[in-house]
């Protein structure tokens, strides 16, 4: 029963090209000292949320992104393209707010896993390509309400 649930709310996502957009909140990544790249980030919260992600979406704005917020830093953090059409950059984050790995142009409708690589706190998704064309790297400070660092 539960699992005919679950097909019939992801064949309904599918009808209405993804999940509904979802609260946005901005969010910061400095690239050098004094600056500082801004974003407007969905939130990503549930667990509902977290697994449906941007599947289905046919595009992603420029300067925008979805953020997955886990509540506290852990280890084996992996993403999967499954039901995903457009390419995405994950960027993987540290319960302090650094970027630990940076996985670009992921391949869409993959089901391969896409590991942090280091214990994380957060993914941030945004449209592939985008980290290379601005410099987004590891290492880098990502400043966010969650990370303690709301003002930017």
């Amino acid at each position: 029963m539960l699992v005919a649930v679950l097909v019939w709310m992801v064949t309904a996502l599918a009808d209405l090209g993804g999940q509904p957009l979802l609260p946005q909140e901005p969010l910061a990544i400095e690239t050098a000292p004094g600056k500082a790249l801004r974003f407007q980030v969905e939130m990503a919260l549930t667990p509902h949320q977290q697994a449906v992600g941007l599947m289905y979406r046919k595009r992603m704005p420029e300067g925008h992104g979805m953020f997955f917020d886990f509540g506290h830093e852990r280890e084996g953090v992996a993403f999967w393209m499954k039901n995903t059409i457009i390419p995405l950059d994950m960027i993987f984050i540290d319960g302090r707010g650094q970027i630990v790995r940076v996985a670009a142009r992921t391949t869409p409708l993959s089901e391969a896993q896409v590991p942090a690589g280091a214990p994380a706190r957060a993914v941030l998704e945004i449209a592939g390509g985008e980290a290379e064309r601005l410099g987004i790297k590891q290492g880098q400070r990502v400043r966010h309400r969650v990370f303690g660092d709301a003002k930017f």
